[in-house]
């Protein structure tokens, strides 16, 4: 309406314009030409008259557009509404009739609850009758026994002590007695244990490779020398040196065959020198073994002296030197004793230091932890008990002491240095190529260890790695999510910590693989 009104005030603007413009010009031509003016006057009013019309008709037009327009999007703005309005009607409606519902079971529930409340009442009033029935009842009855029993209460009271007091004295000699069996049964499995584990130490498994030397000879002619005649001369030697001498079909060598490896470097050098020196008889082997243990302690010492110097311990007794330097010819899963005791005391002194502690004591207790190794074979007892027995006859320090007790969890840690030395021996120990052990051993326990992997459910595949240090484990993706993945992992390091022995830390990987295959036509 509004574009309307502009057009027709335009129009009668463009009028007033061509009036003027006629009077203007009339004015200035004068009457002759006022015809002329007034006719072309009119012709412009007539166009602008239609002009005029035919933007009135577009006002019009464009107004009535607008209008249908704006009312189509109220009328649908107006049904939205209503729809919306409808559809929370309808929930209230349904939310209505829910808490009617709810109302309705409320009252069901308060009526259930005001009937149990009333019962309850009842029975309690019937259980209260019923206990003093019951207590004159035992009131009659205790009269009427004393009466019969003539026994007053204190005696009556005490004779039921006695009784009480019998049956359990013989209930207690039956749970002592279960005690004492149970006991002797794990006596003998920890019996059992102990020995198991004495043969083992004795004669590990790897026989071959720990408990026998090998000497070559320059001719097999040599053999028949170091027999003897009628063997005096074999016999003569193993007993100078207690190490069996194996003469067999393998050329140009014997076999020097014993448990103690002091004593074996000792008749290894000893035969060696009687071959070079080719004088082989009773006197000479005496000769030749004592000379040869001479040197084998200015050897030992030496492997000691040096440890020492390179660990920066001193004051240490001779003698103790001495027994560092029988670890050099001691192996324990075929690592080098000496050597695992020379890097334990390195990771100790390294850890001590971080943590601000005394490097050099750290170092001792770690040099000092397995010295019950170099004489466990001559004294029983466990090594570590040996070896802290060992250097309380040398007034050694009290924290080192305990160190060598209490690293394998023997005796309670008395202070940080023994915890040092704990993980620093399971650092080297776990090492990877630190230790050795038996094939069959190695071979069942790398079996035992995919075998337990593929155990659990959804497990595809289970490759034992690393020389059995890690375990990867190959899962189907559409039994085993993620989530569950992380879960599995656990669970299988859970089982292997639970159900195996094994040196160092075993790493589990679980591998989860997604494939997506299409096919192009």
């Amino acid at each position: 309406m509004n574009e309307t009104l502009t057009y027709i005030l335009v129009a009668v603007a463009a009028g007033l314009l061509a009036s003027a413009t006629a009077w203007i010009l009339a004015r200035r031509i004068g009457k002759k030409s006022l015809d002329n003016a007034r006719a072309e006057a009119q012709k412009l009013m007539d166009e602008a008259k239609k002009e005029a019309e035919i933007k009135k008709k577009e006002a019009t037009l464009q107004a009535r557009e607008d209008f249908l327009r704006i009312k189509g999007e109220y009328e649908r703005e107006a049904e939205k509404k209503r729809r919306e309005l409808e559809a929370t009607e309808k929930k209230l409606e349904e939310r209505g009739a829910s808490v009617q519902k709810k109302l309705d079971l409320l009252d069901v529930r308060d009526r259930e609850f005001n009937n149990r409340e009333k019962t309850i009442q009842a029975r309690e009033k019937g259980i209260e009758l019923r206990e003093k029935e019951l207590d004159d009842i035992i009131k009659t009855q205790n009269e009427k026994l004393q009466k019969i029993a003539q026994m007053t209460p204190e005696e009556a009271k005490r004779q039921l002590m006695d009784n009480m007091m019998h049956e359990a004295k013989v209930e207690a000699a039956a749970y002592i007695k279960e005690i004492k069996e149970k006991a002797e049964q794990d006596a003998e499995k920890e019996a059992r244990e102990i020995i198991i584990s004495a043969i083992y130490r004795c004669a590990a498994d790897h026989t071959v490779e720990s408990t026998v030397s090998v000497v070559n000879l320059p001719s097999d002619e040599m053999k028949g020398r170091i027999i003897g005649r009628e063997g005096r001369n074999i016999r003569s030697f193993e007993t100078a040196t207690s190490i069996d001498v194996i003469v067999d079909d393998t050329p140009e060598a014997v076999i020097l065959s014993g448990y103690d490896p002091v004593r074996r470097e000792i008749a290894r050098m000893a035969l060696e020198k009687l071959i070079s020196d080719g004088r082989i008889h009773p006197t000479r082997i005496e000769e030749v073994v004592e000379k040869s243990q001479r040197e084998m302690d200015v050897i030992v010492r030496e492997a000691g002296e040096q440890a020492c110097f390179e660990l920066g311990i001193h004051g240490l007794h001779a003698d103790v030197v001495k027994m560092l330097g029988k670890l050099n010819y001691r192996t324990s899963y075929g690592q080098n004793v000496l050597a695992h005791a020379k890097e334990v005391a390195m990771l100790c002194g390294l850890m001590a230091a971080e943590l601000e502690l005394d490097a050099a004591l750290a170092k001792r207790c770690g040099l000092l932890h397995d010295i019950g190794k170099a004489i466990d074979r001559e004294t029983e007892g466990t090594h570590t008990q040996i070896g802290a027995d060992f250097m309380r006859r040398y007034h050694e320090n009290e924290m080192v002491i305990n160190a060598i007790e209490s690293h394998h969890g023997d005796v309670p840690m008395a202070g940080p240095y023994p915890v040092l030395v704990q993980a620093a021996d399971a650092i080297s120990g776990a090492r990877p190529g630190a230790r050795r052990e038996p094939l069959e051993a190695y071979i069942k326990r790398l079996t035992q260890l995919e075998e337990l992997a593929d155990s659990f459910k959804g497990v595809s595949k289970a490759y034992a790695i690393q020389a059995g240090r890690e375990i990867r484990v190959i899962v189907e993706n559409a039994v085993v999510d993620d989530l569950s993945s992380s879960i599995l992992a656990s669970d299988i390091a859970q089982k292997i910590e639970k159900e195996m022995q094994y040196p160092g830390q075993i790493k589990v990987t679980v591998i989860r693989e997604t494939r997506t295959t299409e096919y192009a036509k």
